[in-house]
């Protein structure tokens, strides 16, 4: 009799846990919670790929710093000044654009510009 009564209760709460392990696997398995893990996954591949640009920026910066001693190209305490600033000549494009016929919202060269 106790045999039957510890396999009984041995059953049952190995049914109650396969089933709490279902329904959470159920619920991971929803569109919202998979959603939810989608940006979670996405915003720390967003910190983590910020912290390498940083790491890199910093490497470059280091390494700048020693080929500029190695070569002798910036004295020690001299602080090296800004270049002047760049003409507006240099940013206008080399060609007109003008509205493609019959396509609206497309520019573009279209031939038909004055040269």
């Amino acid at each position: 009799m106790f045999r039957r009564a510890f396999w009984f209760t041995t059953g049952a709460a190995a049914g109650v846990w396969a089933t709490t392990k279902v329904h959470q696997k159920l619920r991971k398995l929803q569109p919202d919670s998979l959603a939810a893990q989608a940006a979670d996954k996405a915003v720390e591949t967003g910190h983590r790929l910020r912290q390498f640009a940083l790491d890199v920026r910093a490497g470059m910066a280091d390494r700048e710093e020693q080929l500029n001693d190695a070569l002798g190209l910036r004295p020690t305490g001299e602080v090296a000044e800004l270049p002047a600033p760049r003409s507006h000549a240099a940013l206008d494009t080399p060609y007109r654009t003008t509205r493609t016929p019959g396509r609206p919202g497309l520019t573009g060269p279209t031939g038909n510009e004055d040269h």
